[in-house]
């Protein structure tokens, strides 16, 4: 295993994630049934970057079923896990990589597939969000797939208060951005989100020159509306 702590341009993000890491791993320990389903669909030889790896739920099922993993994140701590747990799993095809989404230090061309999951929202100012859909671009190989997710702005748990922000809201933060505060194991930290709308998310997409190959709206934790959206995307 590399590890590479690469500080360029990492932003406000990685105080918040280092502060609530070990807390976070501890209530996120199994992987989503559609990112098993998406890696579990790849070739056996095929090289991964997880994007946005958090503790490495999905991280570590990528070496276990692809021939080499990268798992990149803006967190020193969840880095720092996801080291521990490939010692005791005994893991010895991932490498990672501290660092921004929006600034990879990876050469073009590079991954026969990438996962992005939950991060992506978490990326202040749509010309940064875009500019890491460009990243992921960059990095795929030509016709190289990525599974892309983020939050809903019209789940359950949110769906009144932008209701009301639709009407109320003339500052300068774009129509989506909340604070949502960690408050596990006695926590209260405020964590930034931009909640996607369906539209939203696929023109992201589309500006980032992908081909959607398949859209999904999943309840994962709602019981009315989705809560999250998946894409599988293309590099055309």
């Amino acid at each position: 295993m590399m590890v590479w702590m690469i500080d360029n341009k990492i932003n406000q993000n990685q105080e918040t994630w280092d502060k609530i890491a070990y807390s976070f791993d501890s209530t996120r320990r199994k992987p989503w049934e559609k990112c098993i389903d998406f890696i579990d669909n790849l070739p056996r030889n095929y090289f991964i970057a997880d994007v946005g790896c958090g503790n490495g739920r999905h991280l570590i099922h990528c070496a276990k079923r692809c021939k080499k993993a990268v798992g990149i994140d803006i967190s020193k701590e969840l880095i720092r896990i996801i080291k521990t747990k490939t010692k005791v799993l005994n893991i010895d095809n991932i490498d990672l990589i501290h660092t921004d989404a929006v600034n990879l230090p990876i050469k073009n061309n590079v991954f026969d597939a990438v996962i992005f999951i939950a991060s992506l929202h978490n990326i202040k100012g749509n010309a940064n969000r875009i500019k890491s859909l460009d990243e992921i671009y960059r990095v795929l190989k030509n016709d190289g797939e990525a599974l892309i997710s983020v939050w809903s702005r019209w789940q359950d748990k949110f769906r009144k208060d932008f209701f009301k922000r639709w009407f109320t809201q003339f500052n300068q933060n774009e129509f989506g951005d909340i604070d949502i505060y960690w408050k596990q194991h006695g926590l209260n930290i405020p964590r930034f989100y931009h909640l996607y709308s369906k539209r939203e998310f696929i023109k992201d997409l589309t500006k980032a020159n992908f081909k959607i190959i398949d859209f999904t709206e999943e309840k994962i934790h709602s019981n009315k509306h989705p809560d999250n959206f998946f894409a599988v995307i293309e590099k055309k």
